[in-house]
């Protein structure tokens, strides 16, 4: 009777951990989901979260929670994420500025002086927005700056390696 008693109140966490990850749209780290949820156990919620990303694999629905790295995203599987990625919004990242990522995470790491010599002066304001939106970071290397890509960039474009199926 007691187990009774103690699974609504497991399934009440549970939702508000998915309802967070659905609404916030981002990776969250259990701590973060843990305050949310009002559960003092980041153990209870990373069992929790594992459960939720194990049975999202394979539960016929269109949403799943994967984990990156020590986070959890809420993502759409494919087929349907093709199908209604034209609903999401306007992107974070100008059409300029996008060119300059994808050449920069093929040949990362990489200096800005040789992205100038590919794309022209544009590139420094291209760099700024990147590296203002925590998608690139910079690093001093001589006269120069290396610049690489950020875990906010994998999540963001969903390169993890665990993706959805």
């Amino acid at each position: 009777m007691e187990e009774k008693a103690e699974r609504p109140e497991s399934d009440e966490k549970r939702n508000i951990l998915e309802a967070a990850l659905f609404v916030s749209g981002r990776a969250m780290s259990a701590d973060e989901l843990a305050g949310i949820a009002g559960v003092a156990s980041i153990g209870y919620v990373k069992k929790a979260l594992d459960l939720m990303v194990e049975s999202s694999k394979s539960d016929g629905r269109a949403l799943c929670i994967l984990k990156i790295g020590d986070k959890y995203i809420m993502s759409v599987k494919d087929p349907y994420g093709k199908i209604v990625s034209t609903l999401a919004g306007q992107p974070d990242i100008s059409k300029g500025a996008l060119k300059i990522l994808a050449y920069i995470s093929k040949n990362e790491p990489i200096a800005q002086s040789s992205i100038v010599k590919a794309f022209g002066s544009t590139t420094y304001l291209y760099v700024k927005e990147l590296t203002d939106g925590d998608f690139v970071k910079a690093y001093r290397d001589g006269r120069s700056k290396r610049l690489e890509t950020t875990q906010k960039f994998k999540e963001y474009f969903n390169l993890t390696g665990g993706g959805a199926t």
